[in-house]
């Protein structure tokens, strides 16, 4: 199987992940989607040494994935590539900042810290971007933004963009194919042939837009689309999640709750 097979099979396995019955899933993706980036927000927002205080940040994804029963292993498979960038974003930090801090009465490298917690909020954010896409399907996501007043051409850019994209890796992968047939002994695209691949699949990716567009005005597309879940209304659940992981996630964002624990915990056991 192809790279662009691959993607195709991964892309349709997020769409299944994100359309199964699931409790997290039945949540309404307006209230998921608010709560995501109100989690980035508090993530980011911690000062570049505090890694004890975004320590505490990671009980939104790790109960997330519990209650939405996806396995972590998939999740590091398909961000393998995407984990380790993020995580070489302040490799230089401790190269840069040679201060030193004390923490607990330990000295520790201020440029180490700052490295450390620029790879946590990175990682914890990615986290949580890819639970709301797995437990989302797209018209939902874009059904969410419509809510927000995002402009409908934003929105159906989106969708179409999101949508196409399997579209395109299909055609990808025909055009491998047959290359690979016309040069069996090869390896690889010469660089020769990159040039016209490019101009063939951007002429064939043009024929097939202009063959969906047809099939989406015989369809009765007027510039908006009926999107799944446009009928789903806030339950009281939906409420009650919001206000309490934003009183949670607050709660962990102003105070240092592991230290809290830790002190209480070790009062209690002296």
């Amino acid at each position: 199987m192809s790279r662009a097979e691959n993607a195709v099979h991964e892309l349709h396995r997020m769409d299944s992940a994100a359309s199964q019955d699931q409790w997290m899933n039945r949540l309404h993706p307006l209230i998921k989607f608010l709560l995501t980036v109100y989690y980035i927000v508090l993530t980011v927002s911690f000062s570049k040494y505090d890694v004890i205080g975004l320590c505490g940040m990671m009980v939104y994804p790790l109960i997330l994935f519990l209650l939405s029963e996806l396995s972590f292993s998939d999740c590091l498979r398909r961000l393998r590539l995407v984990l380790p960038l993020v995580c070489v974003v302040g490799i230089l930090n401790p190269l840069l900042d040679q201060t030193t801090m004390e923490i607990g009465g330990i000295a520790m490298s201020a440029g180490g810290l700052s490295m450390l917690a620029l790879m946590l909020k990175g990682v914890f954010s990615v986290l949580a971007s890819y639970l709301l896409i797995a437990t989302t399907s797209i018209d939902q996501l874009c059904y969410a933004f419509r809510l927000l007043h995002i402009p409908k051409i934003l929105v159906t850019q989106i969708l179409l963009t999101y949508r196409y994209i399997t579209v395109l890796l299909e055609e990808v992968s025909r055009m491998m194919q047959a290359y690979a047939l016309r040069a069996p002994n090869q390896k690889g695209v010469h660089i020769s042939a990159w040039g016209p691949l490019t101009g063939q699949l951007l002429l064939r990716s043009v024929d097939r837009a202009n063959v969906v567009y047809e099939s989406m005005m015989l369809r009765g597309y007027h510039g908006s689309f009926q999107y799944i879940g446009e009928k789903t209304r806030l339950r009281a659940q939906d409420i009650a999640f919001l206000a309490g992981w934003l009183i949670v996630l607050a709660l962990f964002r102003k105070y240092p709750v592991f230290i809290i624990i830790g002190n209480l915990t070790g009062g209690l056991f002296a």
